[in-house]
Parts: C-alpha cells; structure tokens; sequence
C-alpha cells in the first residue's frame, strides 16, 4: 500500500465500546425484560435517527408517545447516556499514535452531534486526530456516500489514498464503492496484526 496516505476510523465498535446494556442491566430486573425494551422500544433505527441528527428532546418526546407506559426509561436513555460508554478499545486506540507517524489520522461515525462531546471529553484519543466527520453534525449517515464525500473533501483527502476501517460492512461497501482501502473489523480480528501483515504499521 505504498499510496497510503490516511487512516480513517470508524468509532463505535471499533475504537470506542458504546453499549444501551451498560445502563439498561441496571434498570430493569431480568434480563429478559431489558432485551424486550432494547429490541421494541429504543431500537437501534430510531436510535440512528439521532445520529442522522434528529434531536436528542425530540427522539425522546416521539418515542414517549408511542410508549408511554416506557416514558421514565426513555428518557433515561439519553439523560444518563454516558453510562452506556463502556470504555475505548485499546486494543484498536493504541495503534493511533504508531499510525500517526506515518499517516493521517481521521474519524468518520455516525454518531449523535449532542453526545458526540461526552465521549471526546472522556477519551483521549480525539485530540490525536487530524480531523473528524460525525453524522449528527452533517444530518447524513453511513453508508450514505455524501458523508464520505465531505470527509474528503473537507480535509482535502483522496479516497484511494486512504484505508477505512468500520465493523459494520455496509459502511465498508460504500467506501470500497468510492475507492478507498478497507478493513471490516470483524469479532475477534486482531487489528494490529492485520496492519503489520499489510505493511502498514
């Protein structure tokens, strides 16, 4: 990969461990009855809505609504949302300052514009970034290619010189449609040494 000029993280599940269980196990008594309020009532599409840059107070009002017999948990989803952090990846975070050294490094998440802070204040990988693109701030989600476009073309970036590396494969197609390296962060792939087989670390 001798064209290799950037590195583009995804955050979540790569970089950063983000779980609703690590607030939810605590609220509800079985775990049966956690996985039903997961799966029917906060799922993850309307979770990505905020990401795509709907309002925190305005997901959680509309939800309420239509669930009314949930409303004090809803809300507890976005009010005590920091507890749903479980930690960065440090398997994965650790390889940013070595990657730095020879490449750009940058983020592309989908990722809500309101609690995007929370995690930046916590971690500090972010301050060893070149530049970031979240999906709240643009109201556009992966795999949509607008927002892959206005990472390239805000940081001037070229998408053959850059590998990209997401554990969701959507996300992966759209940036091999575009032309960037890839990398799908499968359970249990060692990133590392992926990037040492592929002579980039």
């Amino acid at each position: 990969m001798e064209s290799l000029k950037n590195i583009v993280f995804d955050f979540g599940g790569v970089l950063i461990d983000w779980n609703p269980i690590y607030l939810y196990r605590d609220i509800f008594d079985t775990e049966e009855e956690m996985n039903h309020f997961l799966e029917n009532v906060c799922r993850y599409d309307w979770n990505i809505l905020q990401d795509a840059g709907r309002s925190l107070t305005e997901g959680t009002r509309i939800l309420q609504a239509q669930h009314p017999e949930y409303r004090e948990e809803i809300a507890m989803y976005y009010g005590s949302w920091d507890k749903m952090l479980g930690g960065t990846i440090e398997e994965n975070v650790k390889l940013i300052k070595p990657l730095k050294e020879k490449y750009k490094v940058y983020g592309l998440t989908n990722w809500s514009a309101e609690t995007i802070p929370i995690a930046m204040e916590r971690y500090d990988f972010f301050k060893d970034l070149s530049g970031m693109v979240v999906s709240g701030a643009e109201k556009v989600i992966k795999p949509d290619p607008r927002l892959y476009h206005i990472l390239l073309e805000r940081y001037e970036i070229q998408a053959e010189e850059s590998l990209f590396i997401d554990d969701n494969y959507a996300n992966i197609e759209t940036a091999q449609q575009l032309g960037f390296q890839t990398i799908h962060l499968v359970d249990d792939a060692n990133l590392e040494e992926i990037l040492k087989a592929k002579a980039i670390l």
